[in-house]
């Protein structure tokens, strides 16, 4: 079921006008509610998770090869589609054009891996028994329905990872995607129908808040994936223990990007830069706090800024644009006042800082250095076009600022010596750590973080068994009777 839209006449209202809250496109550029959603009714639920629970029976049932050819076909559709998908990624949330189109060209690859690869990683595991003869064999088995709850600044990206390998595996999916990308939620699940797949396997829905323990409690319901903030994670990990369902959260993040020696600085500058200022900085694996020895720390800094000073507001459906609007005014206002926390309490502007005299829910490109951990900046993830440097004597010391956080996403570090690089990586509290290159995304290599960035892999091979039933099945040879004395 999709909810749908409401039918109106009346010229566009700014958010600050719309009425009751619901899901709705607001354009961040020009803070017009362009459309809006009711709320999928309370009453209705039960009927939703019937059909995707009916639907698995059948899904489940079907080759995987046949279940791979719809995310394959899934792909191909994304792929003709993009111009008019990347326009829906920029009305709803922001994201410059380019990077919009880079989204969907990441997510036909993520959708292709899964219908080309998905059908080995799924064939059954042979294991030598200790004892007895015969064999034994462990296969990968769907459970059922999965309930998806997903973030607003990847729309596509974050779904289609966890679409792909559950879909291929022969799970159902139902969708609460973030009240601010509605439209692109309709066009995911119109995507997969329109791949083939049958009513029921994917399914977005436009839940409230309050109506997600309903969900995760339906005996129906296997599983439970969030991509979102602390709050959110806590929220839902709590509700599947206490249902005991299982969950995969991936969280936020406050990457360390380590500078131990730069041999190029502007090469070292310039990965900094994308690996802060990408999506405008709205990633959790974006490198939020940059480590530098202080050998290299003068100009670190003094490159970055003339960095960041290239970065004007525009209009992020314009190809010249290099800054976009934050997904919204109330992220703006938010990362406007742990940057103005910082300052108040003594941190150094090196650019930035500020709110810049043009509409929308713009934030300037901001370097914060002299951050203390009285600082909101310091334990805090900023969600935006906001870079943190520290300086530091040696790797020592790097790495003990690196893992004082309550994040363990990913982790960048940069050496002209792999070795002393990679001696470094092998320290950090983290997930994923990238050398010599910031944290990014790709179909076959495994996404996710500890402690407070969350449990569980998307993404990889490892994405096809989250939700799968590892299943065992030891067969022993027929033993055949003794033949009677005299026989």
């Amino acid at each position: 079921m999709t909810a749908t839209q409401n039918p109106t006449n009346e010229q566009p209202k700014t958010a600050s006008e719309s009425g009751e809250r619901r899901y709705a496109t607001v354009n961040p550029f020009t803070g017009q509610v362009e459309k809006e959603f009711d709320f999928t009714p309370t009453e209705a639920i039960d009927g939703i998770v019937e059909k995707a629970h009916a639907a698995y029976q059948e899904w489940r049932e079907r080759s995987v090869e046949d279940r791979a050819a719809v995310v394959r076909r899934a792909a191909e559709l994304m792929d003709e589609r993009r111009d008019d998908l990347a326009r829906l990624i920029t009305t709803e949330m922001g994201k410059r054009k380019e990077e919009a189109t880079g989204e969907l060209y990441l997510c036909s690859m993520i959708l292709n891996y899964y219908a080309d690869n998905g059908p080995g990683f799924l064939e059954p595991k042979a294991i030598q028994p200790l004892m007895g003869k015969g064999e034994a064999v462990v296969e990968s088995r769907p459970v059922g329905v999965l309930l998806a709850i997903e973030p607003w600044n990847y729309p596509f990206y974050q779904v289609v990872r966890v679409a792909g390998p559950n879909l291929v595996l022969g799970n159902t999916v139902i969708l609460k995607h973030a009240e601010i990308t509605p439209q692109c939620a309709v066009a995911i699940e119109q995507l997969f129908t329109d791949a083939g797949a049958p009513e029921g396997v994917f399914t977005n829905t436009f839940l409230r808040i309050d109506d997600v323990e309903q969900v995760i409690a339906d005996p129906r319901i296997q599983g439970v994936t969030l991509t979102g903030s602390e709050r959110a994670g806590s929220a839902v990990g709590a509700l599947a223990g206490k249902h005991l369902k299982k969950s995969v959260l991936e969280l936020g993040g406050s990457d360390p990007f380590i500078v131990l020696d730069a041999e190029d600085m502007a090469a070292t500058v310039k990965a900094a830069t994308m690996g802060r200022m990408q999506n405008t900085g709205q990633a959790c694996t974006a490198s939020k706090r940059l480590i530098v020895t202080e050998d290299n720390y003068e100009p670190f800094v003094e490159g970055l800024k003339q960095a960041f000073g290239t970065f004007t507001p525009g209009d992020p459906s314009d190809p010249s644009t290099s800054l976009a609007p934050l997904s919204s005014e109330r992220a703006a206002k938010d990362l406007h006042a742990q940057i103005q926390d910082a300052i108040d309490k003594g941190a150094t502007v090196v650019a930035g800082g500020k709110r810049p005299e043009h509409p929308g829910a713009f934030v300037e490109a901001t370097i914060l250095t002299d951050v203390t951990p009285e600082m909101r900046a310091y334990r805090e993830e900023l969600f935006g076009p906001a870079a943190v440097v520290y300086k530091v004597k040696d790797a020592d010391e790097a790495v003990a600022l690196a893992n004082d956080s309550d994040f363990g996403l990913g982790a960048t570090v940069m050496s002209s010596d792999v070795d002393r690089a990679r001696a470094v990586a092998e320290r950090l509290e983290a997930g994923m750590v990238w050398i010599n290159q910031p944290t990014g995304s790709s179909p076959e290599l495994p996404f996710g973080g500890i402690k407070r960035s969350g449990y569980g892999r998307e993404l990889s091979e490892l994405a096809m068994f989250e939700f799968a039933n590892r299943r065992l099945v030891r067969t022993v040879p027929v033993k055949k009777a003794d033949r009677p004395l005299g026989g």
